[in-house]
Order: C-alpha cells, then structure tokens, then sequence
C-alpha cells in the first residue's frame, strides 16, 4: 500500500487516520499579554481603574476632616453611589453605539471637573448643598473594567480558554484595586492634606483613560443600535443573573459594614481596612489561580458551584466571630472566604459576556456592575441596620443570608435557562 508521511516524519499506511487534533496550548499570563496591543490597553486601563478604590475614602475623609460630620461625608457618597448606577448603563449604551475612545474621554471629563468642583468647595467652604451637586458629575465616570473585558472579548472571539484567563486577571486587578486604593488614599490625605486623594485619584483616572483611549488598535468596533438590540435585559438568562449580582454585592456591603463594627467593639477600629483588605487579597490570588487553570464544564453550570462554595465559606467569619471573637481569627476567616469571590465572579462576567449580543457587551457588563453597587448600597443599610439590633457579632448574619439568596438566585437563573433551551 502507498504509504503518507506525519507532520513527524513517520510514514503510515494509505488511508489510515492521521489526523489526530493538536492540543491547544495551555493560556498563560504571558502568552494572553503577547496578544498585539493587550499589555498597552491594560497598562492604561489599571491607571484608569485604580482610582475607583480611592474616590470614595478620598471624599469621607476629605468632608469628614474639614467638616468635622461623618454623616454628611457619607451622604455625599452614597448620593454619587446612587447617580453612578442610574447614570453608568447609559454611559455604556453610548460606548457601544460610537466607540470607547470617543465615549470614555469626554465622560472622564465630566467626572474629574465634578470630583475638581467637589474638591473646591469643601475646600473653599461653600453650602453642603453645592457638595451633592458638585459630586453628582462623578456618576458619569465609565466603566473601564467594563470596557477592557469588552476588548478581551473582541480580541479572543472564539477561544473560551483565553477569555476565561483575561476575564480572571481583570477580577484579580479589580480585587487589587479596592485592596490597595483605599490605603493609598488615606495615606496621601493624611500625610500630605485632606484634598490630596481626591486630586491624585482625578490625575490617575484621566491619564489612564488618555493612554487607554489612544490604543485604537484593540478597541472594538461600534455598533449602531436597533430595535432588536433595545436593551440587554430583554436577552435570555439576565434578569435572574442580574438579581443574583445584586445579592452578592449585598455580601461585600453588608460584610464591610460589619466588620467595621467588630472591629470598633474590640477597641481596633483602625484595624478595619487591614481586615478587609484580607478578603481583598484572598479574593486576588484564587482569581489569578482560577485563571490559570482550564474551566470544567460550561459557564452557565459552573456559576451556582462557585456560589454554593462562596455562601458555604461566608459562614467562616461568623464562625470566627462567634467562637472566638478574635480579630487575628476573623481576618484568616475573611482571606479564606474571599478566595470564592473571584470564580464566582469571574463566572458571572462570563455569562453575561455569553448571553449579551455583541452589540451591547459594554452596557451588559455595567449592568452587572450596576447590580453589585446596588447590592452594596442594600447591603450597608442592612448590615449597618442589623449592628444597631442585634450587635456586630450576630449581624454576621446578614452576608450569610445574602450569600443564600445569590445561590438559589443562581440555581433558579440555571434551571430556567436550561428549562428553556430544552
């Protein structure tokens, strides 16, 4: 019989297979970052995206310090809170239509003369009126965790593994980002003078969105809307996906909130962040391991796992808390407990990139993001609420009922879908 040659050089017999399909090679951090144009866009996009974990602590201390009212401090910050989430899905809405360059830069704009403007009038001593107002212009900052998974998604169409590694690294730079930014921003208002947090944080996100915004090269094409394409909410499986993100940012607001009070009933309240930063730190390095290895299974089965091991580790800190009431105790319980958070959100991301048409990627992730800050907005008044009744120790409680909710939001969401599909 002729005989056919390998791609080795060995010869084997006419008509006999040798098509045997090459393994892909394993996505690695490096190989993802040696994708033309990824290291300069994401560069940028960390420049722009850490300031989002100093802004809020920058202006708590910035009013707090020269107005000597926590309250007020706090006020102003859930009233920017509550404008970004109204205000960030059309934001994104307006990405997708004309593109992340030409939406991102004038928003960035917008939001900076609002923190500026912010900065001016604690300074100067204007009405607390004029701080809410000034303070509302942040609410068009975009989202550019968003938009940098929405360039990963344009660059790795069609290869899951990749996309699962770069969805990883973007959880594990966001975790990053709120674990340092807070210590970065109270350290440069304390040692330097109220207004300098908020001034470095206003620097770091235009220069980092000018960088990001110049890599033209990567950014995904615009996408002009249409009826069929009115509002990613009509897509299958987002409601209950949505719901679900809203009930685990109630985790992460709730578990703040009641840390800070164990913390202050222990007589370490200063203690607090470092604490928190535990969960932060946890929730980093699991994102980055998860990356690294290859997903088992689809997204859509492998997200009600990951928030079946979230709820079941969140029970950690009101075990530490009960039984020992030690703070050493309850940081360990909080690292180990926040190495859930990164695969179940890493998988939540997933799912909403899968399930949301291309056309609308950018406000599809915002609504996620969305849901999570208003999570966190219900989950501080409750967790805040359950500190007055039953005391920092019980209120542990609430992050585990909260957890709970996202699971059977979860199990409900898969079985609806699957239901569906069949």
């Amino acid at each position: 019989m002729p005989e056919t040659t390998t791609s080795t050089g060995t010869a084997t017999p006419a008509g006999t297979s040798t098509s045997v399909p090459a393994a892909a090679p394993k996505m690695t951090y490096a190989r993802l970052f040696a994708v033309p144009g990824a290291l300069a866009f994401t560069l940028g996009n960390l420049l722009a995206r850490f300031p989002q974990g100093m802004f809020s602590i920058s202006a708590v201390i910035m009013i707090s310090g020269t107005r000597g009212s926590y309250a007020l401090a706090g006020a102003v910050t859930a009233t920017g809170l509550v404008a970004n989430a109204v205000v960030g899905p059309w934001t994104a809405r307006l990405v997708d239509r004309y593109g992340q360059a030409r939406t991102a830069v004038p928003a960035t704009v917008i939001s900076a003369c609002g923190s500026l403007a912010l900065l001016l009038c604690v300074h100067f001593g204007a009405p607390s009126w004029t701080l809410f107002a000034a303070y509302l212009a942040s609410a068009a900052t975009p989202n550019t965790g968003g938009m940098s998974r929405a360039r990963w998604a344009h660059l790795l169409k069609g290869d899951a593994d990749a996309l699962h590694t770069a969805n990883s690294f973007e959880q594990a730079a966001d975790e990053l980002c709120y674990m340092l930014g807070p210590v970065v921003a109270a350290f440069l208002c304390g040692t330097l003078f109220p207004e300098a947090g908020t001034l470095v944080s206003v620097v770091l996100m235009v220069t980092g969105v000018l960088v990001f915004a110049a890599q033209r090269a990567t950014e995904p094409p615009p996408h002009a809307r249409t009826e069929a394409t009115k509002t990613p909410l009509r897509a299958r499986g987002m409601p209950p996906l949505l719901v679900s993100f809203l009930a685990t940012g109630a985790i992460f607001g709730s578990l703040e909130v009641v840390t800070v009070a164990f913390a202050d009933a222990q007589g370490h309240k200063a203690w607090a962040g470092g604490i928190l930063a535990l969960q932060a730190a946890g929730s980093c390095a699991a994102g980055l391991v998860y990356g690294a290895t290859k997903p088992a299974g689809p997204a859509d089965r492998r997200h009600p796992v990951c928030v079946a091991a979230m709820a079941v580790l969140m029970t950690l800190p009101l075990l530490a808390a009960a039984v020992t009431g030690s703070l050493l105790a309850l940081g360990g319980a909080l690292l180990i407990a926040g190495m859930a958070t990164a695969p179940t959100m890493v998988t939540g991301m997933t799912l909403v990139q899968q399930r949301t048409p291309a056309a609308q990627l950018n406000e599809g992730m915002t609504l996620a993001v969305t849901g999570l800050l208003g999570g966190i907005a219900c989950g501080s008044a409750t967790g805040g609420a359950a500190v007055e009744h039953w005391g920092p120790t019980a209120a542990y409680t609430v992050p585990v009922v909260a957890a709970v909710t996202a699971l059977l939001l979860a199990l409900y969401g898969y079985l609806r879908v699957r239901g569906v599909s069949r």
